[in-house]
C-alpha cells in the first residue's frame, strides 16, 4: 500500500506492527510477522534511515515507531523530492538532447543532413528569415540570448514584428532575465506585448534559435558569431527536439511583467545565481557565464565572489563540491 512512498511490503509490515502493539519488543514483533531476526533487523535500519523509527543508543537499541501522521509527512516529503528531482533530470536530458541534435547539425554539411540548409553570412541570413516570416502562419518562437538588444537590430525588427501580430501570428520570445535592466530592450519587450506578443526571461539560454509554425527552425553555426552562418532545419526529429528545447524553456521562464530578483529558490538564491552556480561548478570563467547569462563580466565576478562567500567556499571547484552537498546544485548539469 506505502510501496509509491517508497516503503517495500516487509518495511510496511514492519511499521504497522509497530503501531499496532508499541510495548511489544523486537522478539515479539519478529514472531508475530514470522520474521527472520537478521530480516527483522535490516527492515529496522531501513526504517531507520527513512525516520520512520526512532532508535535508542541502549544495548541493545530500543525502536519506538513515529506516529503515523509524521511519518506519512516525512514519506510524502521525500517523494515529493525525488519527484522534483526526476522532473529536473528530464527537463534537463531534453535540453541535453536538442543541443546535441543543434550542435551535430551545424557541423554537417547540407548534403549529408537532408533536413538542413546553410545559410552563408548576415545578409542571406537576414534575407531567409524575411522569406519565413512572410510564410509563417501560426507562430514564431524565439531564443534571444546575448542581454541587451542593440537599437539597431529592434528598430529594423518593429515593422515586421508589428506586421505579424496584426496577421494574428502568435509570438513568443526568450530573452535573459539580464534584459529587464538594459531600458531600451524593456522598452522594446513593452511594445511587444503591448502589440499582443508574449514575453518571459530566463537567467540563461542555451542557444539563439527562430522557431517558425514548429517546422522549421534557424540557428546559428557559431553560437560566439551568430553573423558568422546558421542552419535551416526542417528535419521532423530535429524539429520536435527543439520544440520540446523551446517549451521546456518557456515553462520555466517568468512572464515579463513578473520581476525575478524578487524570487528565490528554498536555498535563497535568484534564478541567475542558480544558474551561475551551475556554469562556476563546470569549471566555466567569469567571462563565459558573464555571456551566458547576459551580464558584465564585473557583474559576473560579484556574482561568483557572493556565492563562494555564502558557501564557504575558497575556490570555484570547492564551491561546486559544497554547493551539491547541500543540494542547491544537483551535480548532474
Amino acid at each position: 500500500m506505502l510501496q509509491a512512498l517508497g516503503l517495500d511490503e516487509a518495511a510496511e509490515s514492519v511499521y504497522r506492527a509497530m503501531l499496532d502493539h508499541p510495548a511489544a519488543d523486537l522478539t515479539g514483533i519478529g514472531e508475530h510477522l514470522d520474521l527472520p531476526d537478521d530480516i527483522l533487523r535490516a527492515v529496522l535500519d531501513r526504517l531507520h534511515e527513512l525516520a520512520l523509527v526512532r532508535r535508542s543508543t541502549t544495548t541493545p537499541p530500543l525502536y519506538r515507531a513515529v506516529p503515523p501522521d509524521l511519518g506519512m509527512q516525512i514519506l510524502l516529503a521525500r517523494q515529493q523530492a525525488r519527484l522534483a528531482l526526476e522532473q529536473q533530470r528530464t527537463e534537463q536530458s531534453k535540453i541535453a538532447a536538442a543541443q546535441l541534435i543543434a550542435d551535430f547539425a551545424s557541423q554537417q554539411q547540407p548534403s549529408s543532413h537532408p533536413g538542413a540548409s546553410q545559410l552563408h553570412g548576415l545578409e542571406e541570413i537576414r534575407e531567409r528569415i524575411q522569406d519565413l516570416c512572410a510564410d509563417v502562419t501560426s507562430s514564431v518562437m524565439t531564443f534571444a540570448p546575448g542581454g541587451g538588444q542593440s537599437q539597431a537590430n529592434m528598430e529594423a525588427a518593429k515593422p515586421q514584428d508589428k506586421e505579424l501580430l496584426q496577421r494574428g501570428v502568435r509570438m513568443k520570445t526568450i530573452y535573459l532575465d539580464s534584459v529587464r535592466n538594459h531600458r531600451p530592450t524593456l522598452d522594446y519587450a513593452t511594445w511587444l506585448t503591448d502589440l499582443g506578443a508574449q514575453v518571459r526571461t530566463v537567467a540563461a539560454l542555451p542557444i539563439r534559435m527562430i522557431i517558425f509554425d514548429r517546422t522549421t527552425a534557424v540557428l546559428p553555426t557559431h553560437n560566439a558569431n551568430s553573423s558568422l552562418g546558421a542552419l535551416e532545419l526542417t528535419g521532423n526529429g530535429a524539429l520536435a527536439a527543439l520544440c520540446a528545447l523551446f517549451d521546456t524553456f518557456w515553462s520555466a521562464a517568468r512572464p515579463f511583467g513578473q520581476t525575478p530578483s524578487t524570487h528565490r529558490d528554498d536555498h535563497g538564491l535568484t534564478p541567475q545565481e542558480s544558474t551561475a552556480l551551475t556554469l562556476l561548478s563546470q569549471g566555466l570563467t567569469d567571462e563565459a557565464i558573464a555571456k551566458r547569462l547576459g551580464v558584465s563580466p564585473r557583474t559576473a565576478r560579484r556574482i561568483a565572489a557572493d556565492l563562494m562567500e555564502a558557501l564557504g567556499a575558497r575556490s570555484r571547484f570547492q564551491a561546486g563540491s559544497r554547493a551539491v552537498a547541500k543540494g542547491w546544485i544537483t551535480g548532474e548539469d
